[in-house]
């Protein structure tokens, strides 16, 4: 198992209509990644340009490769099917420490 944790980014742009229809889904599947193994984090955010954007941290690629395939996110991509502006934009995120110890990293 890896002993480095990991930083994902989640961009997901809603269909003009369907909007409440995504931050809905995305509510509703938060307690249940929250339960995972290996989830540090999983917070959701409204972007200036209406996408929402998900803010993950894992506590290793392994744990993240598992949530990829975990009933909560296999339940919430079928919902998100038809109701979004395009397929959701997932960055996993390399550290590039700075600064401070303890602000400049995850």
């Amino acid at each position: 198992m890896s002993d480095k944790t990991v930083v994902v980014v989640a961009t997901i742009t809603p269909a003009e209509g369907r909007e409440a229809d995504v931050e809905q889904a995305l509510r509703e599947a938060i307690p249940a990644v929250h339960a995972e193994p290996g989830c540090l984090l999983y917070a959701l955010h409204r972007g200036t340009s209406g996408a929402f954007v998900m803010v993950e941290h894992w506590a290793s690629a392994e744990d993240l490769e598992v949530h990829s395939g975990a009933p909560a996110l296999v339940a919430l991509g079928a919902k998100l099917k038809g109701a979004t502006a395009g397929p959701v934009d997932v960055q996993a995120l390399e550290p590039l420490p700075a600064g401070d110890a303890e602000l400049g990293v995850v």
